[in-house]
């Protein structure tokens, strides 16, 4: 069963800097996350030229959906991106991995996040969102729903109610099962309300970590878990170093965390979701689908940055091969 994501469309970029002046004519502060507006944008463009830099695709779905396709899912992307080359590069990234990009051109820049990395080693980010907000339900054509048996929706997505009501409409009008990923606890505070509107009326597959359940339910995670699942089909929490634990009809499977001390805990969950979402796709159990999730959340925090290197993954699908039986 293929997959569908929509999501914010972001580059990610690892940036050297060869002092802090460059900090200084952005105007942001050493050490801060800060969003920041098309001119700052333009400073880093024009500053980043010459110096050393690492690029990949990035925002939560994105980083999802390619690690299905890397297992061998069939998934899809939505996202707006602009009129540059950094949206070329994404596009080409997406297609590289295996999966379909349906992405909406709008403005001269694309969204990007980018990590600025001062001579002593201490990082900035700096994210322009570019076009990746203006994404509208309008961009969600039916044609496109038609070929897709699952759709994934990030949560960052609350701040648009408009898409994410009429995202969440189409998908549930189109028969498609609607997975959506509570993505940060700040949003879930943020959006309560409409979260316990939409939650019971259109989510099949709920995904959080511990802290989004709590602040979701006003409860720990092993009691938030009941009360998640009287609202959706399949509620799953992980739960970092103690693994996840996934609820359907009452019942309760826990599955370990795999891996050793984390390196870099950058896109655990993408990656965990990405396994999920695989095996269920392909008929699995819970404790199948959610051992595969933490097989691949096992990997992802070995190394830096949120995608999984290229050379693990003929290993990684022979696990999950063994996994599936």
């Amino acid at each position: 069963m293929a997959i569908l994501g929509v999501g914010n469309a972001l580059v990610d970029i690892l940036l050297k800097l060869e002092s802090d002046q460059t900090l200084q004519e952005i105007g942001i502060t050493k050490g801060a996350m800060d969003m920041i507006n098309v001119q700052q944008m333009n400073i880093i463009q024009t500053q980043q030229q010459h110096l050393e830099r690492s690029q990949s695709p990035g925002g939560s779905v994105c980083n999802t959906i390619r690690a299905i396709s890397a297992l061998g899912g069939t998934s899809g992307f939505i996202g707006k991106i602009g009129h540059d080359s950094f949206g070329t590069f994404y596009e080409n990234q997406i297609r590289q991995a295996g999966a379909t990009p349906y992405l909406a051109r709008e403005g001269e820049i694309t969204g990007v996040s980018t990590v600025l990395i001062s001579p002593d080693g201490e990082r900035t980010m700096a994210t322009f969102l570019g076009p990746a907000p203006t994404l509208a339900s309008a961009d969600i054509l039916p044609e496109i729903l038609a070929r897709y048996e699952y759709i994934y929706v990030e949560g960052y997505l609350l701040v648009n109610e408009e898409l994410i009501r009429g995202t969440l409409k189409k998908a549930k009008e189109a028969g498609l099962k609607i997975v959506l990923d509570l993505a940060n606890f700040n949003i879930v505070n943020s959006f309560r309300d409409l979260l316990h509107d939409i939650i019971p009326n259109y989510v099949d597959i709920l995904l959080s970590n511990e802290p989004e359940a709590e602040a979701f339910t006003g409860l720990p995670a092993s009691e938030a878990i009941y009360t998640i699942m009287s609202m959706v089909d399949i509620s799953v929490i992980t739960l970092g170093k103690e693994g996840a634990m996934i609820g359907q009809k009452g019942e309760i499977v826990q599955v370990a965390a795999e891996g050793g001390k984390p390196v870099d805990t950058t896109g655990a969950g993408d990656n965990f979701a990405a396994g999920f979402l695989f095996g269920q796709s392909r008929q699995a159990t819970l404790e199948q689908s959610a051992r595969i999730g933490s097989l691949l959340a096992g990997y992802v925090i070995a190394g830096i940055g949120p995608q999984i290197s290229s050379v693990y993954w003929e290993q990684i699908k022979l696990k999950v091969k063994k996994i599936l039986g």
